[in-house]
């Protein structure tokens, strides 16, 4: 009997140690992630060479907006653990931001919005500013969102009213400052974080909020209030240069537009940009790092459970004015991504109407555009197709 109970314990005794084996085996931080080794070095030399030397930082936007769910997006897919690290940062909107990439130690890229950079240049507090910097690739358009009571109709009604265009740094700022001088609409401004605005404007205390931001906007799809709605923006002649039709439908905000209509609104390109490093330099090649890695994992953005904007980016898609940061350009090349862009972009223009009369750059320009749409929505349509047949 005694000889029995001693064998069991004994048998218990060596499950516990292995079960405290197998424990510790599953926990060690130094089998789970190199990141957590690395505290356990903390201190050492080595470890913070190790860290700071492929993190990439991006600067995004504010709380609420496109911009940070791209941030978390690029973070999500591209981190490689001492490879590769993206390190997304909140910002202050699209002036900030570019200030940040110009400025700010240690921050790599920005996403900003591309009327911006004018913007800076035509008002005088900037020269030569687009030289200083370079774009990885364009990234989407962004819509502009007015939302108001239902009792304003049209956006020339907002004359005189309170409106409040977001804090004075962001994108949402300086695109609502140029659309309201170019039509001759006066409001009196407000520089409100938008999700305030929005509970002023349920108080009677603000007439409207504007939010320039990628549809669908996770700060427009979460206001409810039946007694608002989103004021159309018309694709004046005055905004045709610098801006793109857009509408916004049921699909995209059912708690503010109705099934049978659809708003119509304009857009503005928001842009991957990057300080011009020198290709020599330590912060170009990590710019390289993270253009390979950016560029070979793509396709995994156009997928769920990633943003939607992220279908209409085309890594290829040329930018006005702009300089593409070389490493880009040179990988688009090896890869022959542009050649391929090229060949289905002829294709496009055999097919239009303006067939062998493309004459200047600005018209190519437009008609690129008209490209994009066109091949994002056959891109839709060829998505759709799959899920009807289930």
């Amino acid at each position: 009997m005694r000889r029995l109970l001693g064998m069991a314990i004994i048998a218990m005794m060596m499950a516990c140690g292995t079960s405290a084996r197998a424990e510790e085996k599953e926990f060690d931080p130094a089998k789970v992630s190199e990141s957590l080794k690395a505290i356990f070095q903390f201190g050492s030399v080595e470890t913070k060479r190790a860290l700071n030397s492929n993190t990439v930082t991006l600067i995004s936007g504010t709380i609420g907006g496109t911009y940070v769910q791209f941030g978390a997006d690029l973070a999500s897919v591209l981190d490689d653990g001492n490879k590769l690290r993206v390190l997304p940062i909140i910002g202050r909107g699209s002036v900030q931001s570019v200030a940040d990439v110009l400025f700010l130690q240690g921050v790599d890229l920005g996403i900003v919005r591309a009327d911006t950079l004018d913007y800076l240049e035509k008002k005088g507090y900037a020269k030569d500013i687009k030289k200083q910097f370079t774009y990885v690739t364009k990234l989407y358009n962004e819509e502009m969102h007015v939302i108001a009571p239902k009792t304003i109709r049209e956006l020339r009604e907002l004359n005189g009213k309170t409106v409040s265009i977001d804090l004075p740094n962001g994108g949402t700022f300086v695109t609502a400052l140029i659309v309201f001088e170019r039509l001759g609409i006066k409001p009196n401004f407000v520089y409100v974080e938008q999700r305030i605005a929005m509970e002023k404007m349920k108080a009677g205390e603000i007439d409207a909020v504007i939010a320039v931001q990628g549809k669908p906007s996770r700060a427009v799809t979460q206001f409810k209030d039946d007694r608002f709605h989103l004021v159309p923006v018309d694709y004046a002649k005055p905004l045709q240069g610098d801006y793109l039709p857009a509408t916004l439908t049921a699909k995209d905000y059912p708690n503010l537009i109705s099934e049978q209509e659809q708003v119509d609104t304009i857009a503005v390109p928001a842009v991957l940009a990057a300080y011009n490093w020198a290709p020599n330099t330590d912060r170009y090649r990590k710019l390289a790092l993270f253009v390979d890695a950016f560029f070979t994992k793509f396709p995994t953005f156009q997928n769920p459970p990633f943003h939607p904007k992220w279908k209409e980016v085309s890594l290829s898609a040329p930018l006005a004015d702009w300089q593409r940061l070389p490493v880009a350009k040179q990988w688009l090349e090896t890869h022959g991504v542009e050649s391929a862009v090229r060949n289905r972009f002829d294709e496009f223009l055999k097919q239009g109407p303006t067939a062998g009369r493309v004459q200047s750059d600005a018209e190519r320009e437009a008609l690129f555009k008209q490209f994009q749409a066109w091949e994002a929505e056959k891109n839709a349509r060829a998505q759709a197709r799959p899920a009807q047949q289930r």
